[in-house]
């Protein structure tokens, strides 16, 4: 099968694709679903030993880090291996990697080695804590970057202890920044004509998105604490229980608090010394928190909800997942969108968050096995079926047919 893009945006890109696990398919997923042929290189099954980092290929999780992909199963330890990809980088535009920072070393695919193949090749690198440093050769996961970067001492309820944020954000934030910077790079390099290195890490995508938090510090030198669902700065914001569940309100700024008390019925708040500005109502968060909490007890989330959003105060309801997809809103931009695979029939998952006018993004064919379009990829390198066939008896490559 040849290429099929999902888009037009990138259909001009070729990218190798040798990460694993999520960070680096999050960033080449990117590519994917805005069009560039991406060629997932991995290693042949008989190579790779035992169950592959990145879940079970027919698990949810796998199927969708890896649409919109092909399949070359190519054994990068042996030369005949490495003479292969770099046939493969000769035409490509961009490699991405997430291995530890040494690795693409020991392999002799760095930089330089690509460069010298191509001058024109993007190659970026995903490391759990950068290229260089004293962490450099550590394995970097997730939930270690969000205790590291800070995140989980100030997730959390305060005094239970530091909390994980319920998604990888580390990971998805350092695949997303990533494909920024590749972005960025292929924009330069129609001026210079010359590729080059990018590289990002969890550590640093965890602090990056601190942001207005890791200012408190930085600015103000205040160490940022947690507030469990109480906004840290504007008050009241959080959650509230009502008579059948719990939902959110945002009251930033006096203008909205007043349409706030007003639609409680509570305009004497408005007057009281202890709640007339946004510093008296921090000083005294807790007393109206038990206040709000008091009148909104009396009704359910869906009669609020209404109110609110009829009085021009910022609220909503709190989904479980199942109920965020059956929200009339989300089904109206179409979040969710099918895809069809071979091999499990149709499935659904979550579209590109962008919407461009003339070149959407889609999903156009489903994740690949392993070694699918081995023979395709090989041949359009030029290789004919007789050197095919030597390679994969050779341990080199495998096909998946």
């Amino acid at each position: 099968m040849p290429h099929i893009p999902a888009a037009s945006v990138l259909d001009h890109i070729t990218v190798l694709d040798l990460t694993r696990v999520r960070s680096g398919p999050t960033c080449v997923r990117q590519m994917a679903d805005w069009g560039a042929d991406v060629i997932k290189v991995e290693m042949p099954p008989a190579v790779e030993g035992g169950a592959a980092l990145g879940g079970a290929r027919h698990g949810s999780d796998f199927q969708n880090l890896h649409r919109n992909k092909r399949s070359l199963a190519l054994n990068l330890k042996e030369d005949a291996g490495k003479e292969v990809f770099f046939r493969l980088v000769e035409q490509a535009d961009v490699v991405v990697e997430n291995y530890r920072p040494d690795v693409k070393t020991r392999l002799g695919i760095d930089y330089e080695a690509l460069a010298a193949v191509n001058p024109r090749i993007i190659l970026a690198s995903i490391s759990g804590f950068g290229q260089e440093g004293p962490y450099a050769k550590r394995p970097g996961f997730d939930q270690i970057a969000q205790g590291m970067g800070g995140l989980m001492s100030i997730t959390g309820l305060p005094g239970q202890g530091p909390v994980r944020v319920g998604i990888p954000i580390a990971d998805l934030t350092a695949g997303l920044f990533a494909f920024q910077g590749i972005m960025l790079a292929l924009v330069e390099r129609e001026k210079s004509g010359r590729g080059q290195w990018l590289h990002t890490s969890l550590l640093e995508a965890q602090t990056f998105m601190l942001d207005f938090q890791s200012a408190r510090w930085l600015v103000d030198g205040e160490v940022p604490q947690q507030a469990g669902n109480n906004h840290p700065t504007s008050i009241p914001t959080g959650v509230f229980a009502t008579s059948d569940g719990h939902m959110n309100i945002a009251v930033a700024g006096q203008e909205i608090w007043g349409r706030f008390c007003r639609c409680l019925d509570r305009e004497e708040w408005m007057s009281d010394p202890e709640f007339e500005d946004a510093p008296s109502r921090s000083e005294h968060r807790d007393r109206l928190n038990a206040l709000i909490g008091e009148c909104i007890a009396a009704k359910t989330t869906a009669e609020w909800v209404e109110a609110f959003n009829e009085a021009g105060v910022p609220c909503g309801p709190i989904y479980d997942i199942g109920e965020m997809f059956s929200d009339p809103q989300v089904e109206h931009l179409g979040l969710a969108q099918p895809l069809t695979s071979p091999a499990l029939g149709e499935m659904r998952f979550v579209r590109q968050p962008i919407s461009l006018s003339r070149t959407p993004s889609s999903f156009a064919v489903a994740p690949p096995e392993v070694g699918e379009h081995t023979r395709e990829i090989l041949a359009d390198l030029g290789y004919d079926d007789a050197a095919v066939d030597a390679l994969h008896d050779g341990g080199v490559v495998s096909s998946g047919s």
